[in-house]
């Protein structure tokens, strides 16, 4: 519970930061802008869903072993990270940062993989990303892990 009140404060000073650095009261730019298109809505309802399932995934009950509770709280933080870039390339129109969200789609993956195989943990089979489309003629093979699978059962497994 003290990671959780160490990363709100984290989260609220760097709120004060970037809102300073625009103008701005801290508690506006949290809140965003006072109405929103409804071309931007469905992005927004997306990233909220996104936000709610990481923080809730991040909570965790420290097991005593820092390295499993590291990843334990890191692969949230990383699907989070993969769930927001992808509502980024589902509703944004600016190619660089649609770039920029496939390189985060990626890169987060990798590190998921990359830390649960160094505490030797088994992955899931690979699955298309929710978005992926496999037209029925093509054979239903992918590298890439979905917003299901790569949400591992994180118990700690006694040694």
């Amino acid at each position: 519970m003290r990671s959780f009140f160490r990363l709100l404060k984290c989260s609220s000073i760097v709120l004060a930061a970037l809102a300073a650095i625009v103008g701005t009261s801290a508690l506006t730019f949290a809140a965003g802008p006072a109405s929103t298109n409804a071309e931007e809505a469905p992005f927004l309802a997306e990233n909220e869903r996104a936000m709610t399932k990481m923080m809730d995934g991040m909570s965790i009950k420290p097991t005593g072993d820092v390295d499993w509770d590291f990843v334990a709280m890191m692969a949230p933080h990383h699907q989070g990270a993969i769930d927001m870039a992808q509502a980024e390339l589902r509703y944004g129109h600016n190619e660089q940062l649609r770039r920029i969200a496939q390189e985060i789609v990626v890169e987060q993956q990798q590190e998921i993989v990359a830390m649960r195989l160094a505490l030797g943990q088994t992955l899931p089979a690979p699955a298309p990303i929710p978005d992926q489309t496999t037209p029925a003629s093509a054979p239903a093979t992918a590298h890439s892990m979905s917003r299901d699978n790569t949400r591992m059962n994180m118990q700690k497994e006694p040694r």
